[in-house]
């Protein structure tokens, strides 16, 4: 008997020239359904509906349509058992030989705005998948086809030979079960969206049950150090275009999320430089280079080996500057001609022109725990000044509400305990990281005297609050002049009473922001 190929796909993309080659240079007959069957027919190739070569018609709007014995039966009996060959003459089940199917776009629909709970439903796939699994279990004797992407890969194969088509047959059974596990996962976290706040344990927002099945974009050399084995997974390279310099490494890909979610606070033309993912330096002008001037002062040692990233597009003379230093990635929206000229000859730098990265509310952070993860809605609250409370009895002046806006705008994105300070538009020290905030605050006077930069007359602002006076008073020593910082702490009347008695106005914003 010929070879049989069944073919039922919802992306109609290359399937008529993939039919064609099917029947015409490797003798497949085609068992086809609805839609797929008519534009095969309407292509000039002999077709079968699956309805008549089952006896069973499509019904309830096509619900009903290869559910049968005769489809599966086709696709799991083993060939290499009599047993299989036998009851399948009896029922009258001839092999079927090569499935071609992809599913109802649900993962689409449910993207759209407009879609409905409804719509939904009605685009959940429950043949296909059946079909795919039953092929993909029997790869043994049936290609299974899931992604038009390997039209061509099968039709070389079937040309090589059986070695060579046996061999693709695994490793498209491996990718077949793949795709149903995220089509059930996309299903899933759909349902689970939508129904986990009326469940038991439900947390708002938040999956009962936690399903990520991301594809591998990008195998890495090591991970954090060289004894580590990483991998890319996601689609990072979707929101990030590299134009140049090394492959990136699993530090940079973190460095450059980070560098990422920082610049996305600031809609003014803004500048900052990072390193293991604390800022550094960071300033807003409307010239950019200005802008590189006042973040490079910030602190001119972290920045070699760093990341640089601007919301503008970076050009020649900015990039003339820039190219002086060494530095790991540059990330701009766009750069120039000229100034990509320029950083060709910087070879192991890497250029990369960010896509989709700003204004990221949406997304979700993941983090390996023992014994399983932690899911949580990533800090990205927006700044409002009329959350903020004044608690002391001096208002900060025009500049320093400027400049108190800014520092805190960058502050969220320091490691805890976090430090700086800042005037209007620029950073002019900055601590990051240490288990006392005094320790972080005299690290940030330290980096600002280092740097040159004088405190008088700076804002102080902390990601936390202020547990005892000893931290707002040593930022008046340093010539500070207000503050921001959450509030809540029991000793909050202390702290106040010590701006009070130092002329100081401080400002409590009700939010917190650790990152550890």
């Amino acid at each position: 008997m010929p070879k049989q190929a069944l073919i039922s796909v919802s992306d109609k993309a290359g399937v008529v020239d993939f039919a064609t080659a099917l029947v015409k240079e490797h003798d497949y007959v085609i068992l086809s359904t609805g839609g797929t069957a008519k534009i095969l027919a309407e292509a000039g190739l002999p077709v079968t509906e699956v309805g008549d070569y089952t006896g069973f018609p499509e019904m309830m709007e096509g619900r009903i349509k290869t559910l049968h014995p005769k489809i599966h039966g086709g696709l799991l009996c083993r060939r290499d058992k009599e047993d299989h060959l036998a009851q399948a003459k009896e029922h009258g089940i001839d092999m079927i030989d090569l499935v071609c199917v992809n599913l109802y776009p649900f993962e689409a629909t449910v993207a759209r705005r407009d879609a409905t709970f409804e719509d939904a439903i009605e685009n959940i796939d429950i043949g296909g998948p059946s079909m795919l699994r039953s092929a993909a279990k029997n790869h043994a004797s049936v290609s299974v086809v899931s992604d038009p992407a390997d039209y061509d890969r099968v039709l070389a194969a079937m040309k090589e030979g059986d070695e060579a088509l046996t061999t693709l047959r695994r490793e498209l059974a491996l990718k077949t079960f793949q795709r149903t596990a995220a089509y059930d996962a996309a299903i899933s976290n759909y349902l689970d969206g939508k129904l986990a706040p009326e469940l038991e344990g439900g947390t708002l927002g938040l999956p009962t049950q936690l399903n990520i099945n991301l594809k591998r974009a990008q195998s890495l050399r090591y991970g954090e150090n060289p004894h580590q084995k990483a991998a890319l997974y996601g689609r990072f390279h979707e929101c990030f275009e590299q134009l140049q310099g090394k492959e990136l490494s699993y530090n940079n890909l973190i460095d450059i999320t980070a560098a990422a979610y920082l610049i996305g606070e600031f809609e003014k033309p803004t500048l900052a430089i990072l390193k293991h993912t604390n800022p550094c330096g960071v300033a807003s002008h409307m010239n950019l280079t200005t802008a590189w001037e006042q973040a490079f002062a910030t602190d001119q040692q972290a920045p070699f080996g760093g990341i640089i990233v601007m919301n503008r597009t970076l050009d020649a003379e900015l990039a003339t500057i820039i190219s002086k230093i060494f530095c790991e990635v540059i990330i701009a929206p766009d750069f120039t001609a000229e100034a990509r000229e320029i950083m060709a000859k910087k070879k192991n730098l890497r250029l990369m022109i960010a896509r989709d990265w700003m204004r990221a509310e949406s997304l979700q952070e993941v983090k390996s725990v023992i014994g399983g993860v932690l899911l949580q809605d990533r800090d990205s609250k927006r700044i409002d000044p009329r959350e903020f409370k004044v608690v002391t009895k001096r208002k900060p002046t025009e500049e320093e509400w400027a400049a108190l806006l800014f520092g805190w705008r960058v502050v969220k994105h320091v490691k805890s305990n976090a430090i700086v300070y800042a005037a209007p538009e620029r950073t002019i020290g900055v601590g990051a990281g240490q288990m006392s905030r005094v320790d972080s605050s005299k690290i940030a006077v330290w980096k600002a005297g280092e740097a040159g930069l004088p405190l008088d007359g700076s804002v102080v602002c902390s990601d936390a609050f202020f547990p005892f006076p000893d931290g707002l008073i040593a930022a008046a020593e340093a010539g500070a002049k207000a503050a921001i910082q959450p509030g809540g702490s029991v000793k909050d009347a202390e702290v106040i009473a010590a701006a009070d008695e130092r002329d100081m106005a401080m400002v409590f914003t009700g939010t917190r922001h650790f990152k550890h």
